[in-house]
């Protein structure tokens, strides 16, 4: 089996402790992996203070980190078909997809490459006479990353890209489920030639490494993206330390379609937006919500489609959904299914789990109209969608907004008035109008309510890694007088 390796001050090294990582498409393992404790993440945060505060880094021009990022950029670029491989063995994610997917991840830091020097300070027209004074935007500081397994190159070039065009330094824990791709990607950080210790990657499980992580007395932000329950975790980890948060936490996106819709365009961006990745996206647009006059039509369209999906081997680029990433999750989308069933869901297609190897489950259509069902409450993280109806505008409204979440929806219409109402009135980070899970290393996104606060992508996430010093000048030549003396 392949061997993996933690990135620690500028090494590679095997760790005291390892685990295997099992294919999520035979469930078989396929890989040893460096299990980091306590010891190993003091070790790569002590590191990545060093070189925030003592090295090579700390003396490095705006305009040298981001020559160093377009380095690492084209890196990715060539190295994306690689990359693309591992993470499909070891997530199972479809190769067309990560293939795609990685490709674009280089230009997420080309954006943030070209950023680097373009993080202004400003200068304050102060109220007092004989004073100039400015801001400062500076580092934040060492900065602990987790991302979860899905699209994982992804959710850490929105995190990596942006802290280091600020100039921090930081210690990236890779989910324990599939971390190979990332502790691949050290290897191309190793490359581009960023000096040891500003990037630390290491991966092992939540009390032992996570835990010791995010409550490191030096990290000073802690940027997450996985489960509101993980994500609370975190915040209480985060009272040891005082570090800043942002948090991308997943959700329940609604995908609401109106009559006067192309419904062909509809059925597609429907299909792409729940089926994509099997679901496990957290801009999933997993509940649908119809004008009740074309329900039928639609789910008609919908149906069809889902049951002409070609499930296979993640590694053939035929394959449109593959395995579940792991087995409790197939478990955990089996049981919200039969329990959504016993609350009255009528089911469409799908939800019939395979037998034999492999963490398969088919793209599934749950119809809920009219009832309490589990399913439209909570997160599935899998290739299954709810349905319900609606009458009217303010229904729709109102549906697409029940919900503790708020990352992304989706909006069909060709009614531009509406449009406009509807992304007004929508409370999600991400308002997608006649199309559906676009991104750009351009536009922030991230979330409402459990879906998190703060925002990765644009230049709204570089400032999440600044902080401003305010500086104040005497610019008079008197002498600054005694504070006793009246006068």
């Amino acid at each position: 089996m392949r061997r993996f390796q933690l990135y620690i001050d500028g090494h590679f090294e095997d760790g005291d402790n390892t685990f295997e990582s099992l294919d999520p498409a035979t469930g078989e393992p396929w890989a040893i992996m460096p299990e980091a404790r306590e010891p190993e993440v003091d070790r790569a945060v002590e590191a990545a203070h060093r070189a925030l505060t003592e090295g090579s880094w700390s003396a490095m021009t705006a305009t040298q980190r981001g020559q160093l990022l377009y380095r690492l950029a084209d890196l990715v670029a060539e190295n994306a078909k690689f990359l693309a491989e591992i993470e499909t063995r070891d997530t199972g994610k479809i190769i067309r997809e990560t293939s795609s997917q990685i490709a674009y991840v280089a230009n997420y830091y080309r954006y943030y490459a070209g950023l680097a020097d373009k993080i202004e300070g400003s200068f304050l027209p102060i109220d007092k006479p004989d004073m100039d004074v400015w801001l400062r935007r500076e580092p934040v500081g060492v900065v602990a990353m987790v991302v979860p397994w899905n699209s994982q190159l992804f959710l850490s070039a929105v995190k990596v890209g942006p802290a280091l065009a600020a100039g921090c330094t930081l210690v990236l824990k890779a989910s324990e489920d599939g971390p190979g791709p990332l502790l691949e990607f050290a290897r191309l950080v190793d490359e581009a030639g960023f000096p040891p210790g500003v990037v630390n990657i290491v991966t092992g499980f939540g009390p032992a490494c996570g835990a010791a992580l995010t409550s490191h007395p030096k990290v000073a932000h802690i940027a997450f993206t996985g489960g509101p329950e993980s994500a609370r975790h975190v915040v209480r980890n985060s009272a040891e330390n005082l570090a800043s948060t942002s948090l991308e936490l997943g959700g329940k996106s609604p995908f609401v379609v109106f009559a006067d819709a192309d419904l062909e365009s509809a059925v597609n961006a429907q299909v792409a937006g729940i089926f994509a990745a099997t679901g496990q996206s957290c801009v999933a647009g997993s509940r649908l919500i119809v004008e009740r006059s074309i329900k039928d039509a639609f789910l008609a369209k919908l149906k069809a489609k889902a049951e002409g999906i070609r499930i296979g081997s993640p590694l053939d680029m035929a394959t449109e959904v593959g395995p579940l990433a792991t087995r409790r999750q197939q478990d955990h989308v089996d049981a919200l299914i039969a329990a959504s069933i016993a609350a009255g869901a009528k089911l469409v297609t799908g939800g019939v789990r395979p037998r034999g190897l492999g963490n398969y489950y088919p793209p599934t259509i749950l119809d809920c109209d009219g009832i309490a069902s589990p399913s439209l409450v909570q997160e599935f993280f899998g290739p299954v969608l709810s349905v319900v109806s609606f009458d009217t505008e303010a229904e729709a409204l109102q549906l697409a907004n029940d919900t503790r979440f708020g990352l992304a929806s989706g909006v069909f219409t060709q009614n531009l008035a509406r449009a406009h109402r509807m992304s007004k009135g929508i409370h999600a980070g991400i308002v997608w109008l006649n199309t559906y899970r676009a991104v750009s290393p351009i536009a922030p996104f991230g979330g409402y309510g459990l879906s998190g606060h703060g925002r990765e992508g644009g230049m709204a996430a570089v400032m999440d890694y600044t902080r401003t010093k305010t500086v104040w000048l005497n610019t008079s030549d008197s002498p600054f007088p005694d504070p006793f003396v009246m006068r």
